[in-house]
C-alpha cells in the first residue's frame, strides 16, 4: 500500500492525520524523538486492546510519555487467521479512528516493534484509507524486535554481505530447511508451538551453538537463551524471537 498526503491546508472536508508510531519492542527510551513528540502533541491515542481487561503491550510500552488529558481508543484485533473475523475487526477499528479523523483531530496508533514490520497497523492504514479516501497516513519507524534481540546479547544481526531471512511463523518444519539453505542469518517469530521440532533441525545441522533465543527483549523480564544445545525443550512467551547465525 501506499500512503497519501493530505493537501497543504485544511478545507471543511479535510481530515486529521493518523500516525503510526513504532514504540519499539519494550524499553520506553528506545522511541524515537519524533515518536514521543508526536505521542504528546495529539489529543487522541489509538492501540490494539489487551488481553482480558488489561493494557496492551504498545499502550504499556509508551505509557510514561502519554498525557493524562489525552483519549484513549483501544482497538480489538483478535488473535486468529480467519479473514474474515480479521477484516471485520479492521473495519470497526476504522471506524472508531476515522470519527476522529473526520472531526478534524490527529491520532497516534502506538504500535509495538516497527509500524511496517508485521504491524496491524498497516491493515487499518489500508482500511482507513479506503473508506475515507485523502485521509494522510504518516508512519513514524520504531525498533523491531530482531534489532534489539541482537543487541541485547552484544553481536551483530548480520555483517558484510550474509543475507538475512525472517520467518514471522513456522508452519511446516521444511520452511525452516529452505531459509536456512538460502541464507546465512535466519530469524524465527512466534516459535512458541514449534520450538522443539525447530531444535531438531538445529541439531541435524549442527547449529545449536549458533543460535540464541531472546524473550521479552529489553523488557524488565527478559530472558535470553544461548548456545542452545542443552535446551530441547523451552517453555516460551509469544514475545520470542529466534536468531539462526550460519557463519
Amino acid at each position: 500500500m501506499a500512503y497519501t498526503q493530505r493537501p497543504s491546508s485544511r478545507s471543511e472536508h479535510a481530515f486529521g492525520t493518523l500516525y503510526g508510531v513504532g514504540v519499539g519492542p519494550g524499553d520506553p527510551e528506545l522511541i524515537t524523538m519524533k515518536g514521543v513528540r508526536l505521542i504528546q502533541q495529539v489529543s487522541v491515542l489509538a492501540f490494539p486492546a489487551g488481553v482480558n481487561g488489561k493494557p496492551g503491550i504498545a499502550e504499556q510500552i509508551a505509557e510514561q510519555w502519554c498525557l493524562p488529558h489525552q483519549e484513549r481508543l483501544a482497538l480489538e484485533f483478535p488473535y486468529v487467521q480467519d479473514p474474515d473475523v480479521l477484516v471485520n475487526a479492521w473495519n470497526n477499528a476504522a471506524d472508531i479512528v476515522g470519527q476522529r479523523l473526520h472531526r478534524q483531530e490527529d491520532v497516534v496508533f502506538l504500535c509495538e516493534g516497527d509500524i511496517s514490520f508485521y504491524s496491524t497497523f498497516s491493515h487499518l492504514a489500508e482500511t482507513l484509507q479506503q473508506r475515507y479516501p485523502g485521509v494522510e497516513i504518516a508512519p513514524i519507524p520504531g525498533v523491531c524486535s530482531p534489532m534489539a534481540a541482537s543487541a541485547m546479547v552484544q553481536r551483530p544481526l548480520t555483517t558484510q554481505s550474509q543475507r538475512l531471512l525472517i520467518l514471522p511463523a513456522l508452519y511446516r518444519v521444511a520452511d525452516l530447511e529452505t531459509a536456512l539453505d538460502a541464507s546465512e542469518v535466519v530469524v524465527l517469530m512466534k516459535l512458541k508451538s514449534v520450538y522443539h521440532d525447530v531444535w531438531k533441525v538445529l541439531r541435524s545441522r549442527n547449529l545449536l551453538h549458533r543460535s540464541y533465543v531472546v524473550e521479552w527483549a529489553t523488557w524488565p523480564q527478559q530472558k535470553i537463551y544461548d548456545d542452545l544445545g542443552d535446551r530441547p525443550t523451552l517453555d516460551l512467551s509469544y514475545f520470542s524471537v529466534l536468531v539462526i547465525r550460519q557463519s
